[in-house]
């Protein structure tokens, strides 16, 4: 499977799932590219460092919102891609992309969706109000993205408990640590392996999944 990865920030599931892929955990794979829309993304050296191929589709370079969606679907047509994999990619995907690649784009999101979701809740935002709100539990999923924000069928998802005392940002690290690093990767490698079915909202997978 020809997996493209798109992001914008440090890369951390990023690289979770280089490392994975490297160490045969993630099976029937290869990352044939990364695409960021900001140019200074540390994701990108890292995937310079794993020898993997670069694109920087950056808005400032485009006149318009219809320039920088044709580029980008361009960049990410270059590379032939089985599966696209949201790392972090703070840019709402186009509807015509989501078409084009449909059930076969991925999001990762630190929080269990149904909860914490859609517009506005990105990053620390996230973890902010789940504290706020004095959640015991939170968590990660992996989803299909649709042209909804947050909305595609869910694949995978892992709880974290919430500790007394912990920080939007502690709560992130633990999130990151605990479920985002675990569920994405196994969510590439059972889509590589076609263990993942989709009916309707709703996700079927063909083998028993121990996070």
């Amino acid at each position: 499977m020809r997996l493209l990865a798109l992001v914008s920030g440090g890369g951390t599931n990023l690289q979770a799932i280089i490392d994975r892929v490297a160490d045969g955990t993630i099976t029937n794979t290869e990352i044939v590219g990364v695409i960021s829309n900001k140019p200074d993304a540390f994701a990108l050296e890292r995937a310079k460092k794993a020898g993997i191929s670069t694109s920087v589709v950056s808005r400032k370079d485009h006149p318009d919102k219809e320039e920088f969606n044709k580029a980008l679907k361009e960049a990410i047509d270059s590379y032939k891609p089985d599966l696209i994999v949201l790392a972090g990619f703070l840019v709402v995907i186009p509807e015509e992309i989501v078409k084009a690649y449909a059930l076969k784009i991925i999001n990762i999101h630190p929080s269990l969706i149904p909860s914490f979701c859609g517009d506005g809740f990105y990053g620390l935002k996230v973890h902010e109000a789940c504290l706020s709100r004095g959640c015991k539990v939170t968590g990660a999923t992996v989803h299909f993205v649709d042209e909804g924000t947050d909305s595609g069928p869910i694949i995978l998802q892992k709880a974290v408990y919430i500790e007394d005392g912990d920080t939007a940002e502690v709560l992130q690290r633990r999130v990151m640590e605990q479920a985002e690093w675990k569920i994405m990767p196994k969510a590439i490698d059972l889509i590589a392996n076609g263990k993942v079915s989709v009916e309707g909202r709703r996700t079927l997978i063909s083998e028993k999944v121990e996070l």
